[in-house]
């Protein structure tokens, strides 16, 4: 199993860039400071492949996970109770480091938080910034799509699961329209969701096609309800897609 790491945080400047490197299976605790957005404390796990001790220059590729709605609160461990921080939790070990954090309670995922995360991740851990992935599923989901709508140049492949639409209309015009279009987009939803409609990622494929962009598909589980995720984290080219995308 890959090295899980306790990263509590509260409001100001971010501190994980003093987290040790430990020896998989090791456990420490850090914190991660943001103003952003608002005052919040935000608790995440992060696993570091084994691999990672074995080359000090060796840069590893990131994966984000997002949970949903019902993941949200004070206890991080709840975080691990669906897709890959759960695989990792039965004895998964991912070629890539990969953090999950936890939502406070009442809050949904806010993208500049996020990207701030990301950063100070990035200065404490050997990071592929090539190879920076964003996954979801139900309200994390819909955070995927809003993160990488924000900030596509850093994300080389995004897999969205059963999540709400969000605009993408007004970054078009931007500097962020050609990221857009070259962004690597799975999207996974059940056609019986009777929480979220399989229309809100009809519409996010369509829109992503619509602007030009030719690496994006939707895969749609026709006997499934709300949890497409189950399904989605065990497709046999799940991750090996993801891991094919290069920014």
């Amino acid at each position: 199993m890959g090295l899980w790491v306790l990263l509590l945080g509260t409001a100001a400047l971010g501190q994980v860039s003093g987290v040790p490197v430990l020896q998989p299976g090791a456990t420490v605790t850090g914190t991660f400071l943001s103003v952003r957005v608002q005052t919040n404390r935000l608790s995440y796990l992060l696993s570091i492949p084994k691999a990672y001790a074995d080359d000090s220059t060796r840069r590893f590729p990131l994966v984000l996970f997002l949970h949903g709605s019902g993941e949200r609160g004070t206890n991080v461990q709840l975080v691990a109770v669906h897709g890959p921080p759960k695989q990792v939790r039965e004895g998964k070990d991912f070629p890539f480091v990969l953090i999950s954090p936890q939502c406070p309670p009442d809050q949904r995922w806010e993208p500049v938080v996020l990207a701030d995360l990301l950063d100070e991740v990035e200065k404490a851990v050997r990071i592929d910034t090539h190879r920076e992935y964003v996954t979801g599923l139900s309200m994390g989901g819909t955070g995927t799509w809003a993160l990488a709508a924000h900030y596509p140049e850093r994300f080389a492949a995004i897999a969205p699961i059963c999540g709400r639409e969000v605009r993408i209309d007004t970054l078009l015009s931007g500097r962020n329209a050609e990221a857009l279009k070259t962004l690597g987009i799975w999207a996974f939803h059940g056609a019986k969701d009777s929480v979220v409609p399989l229309k809100e990622s009809q519409s996010m494929v369509s829109a992503y096609e619509k602007l030009g962009n030719a690496d994006v598909k939707l895969t749609v589980y026709p006997e499934v309800d709300h949890d497409s995720w189950t399904q989605a984290y065990n497709e046999p080219e799940f991750y090996s897609w993801l891991l094919a995308h290069h920014r």
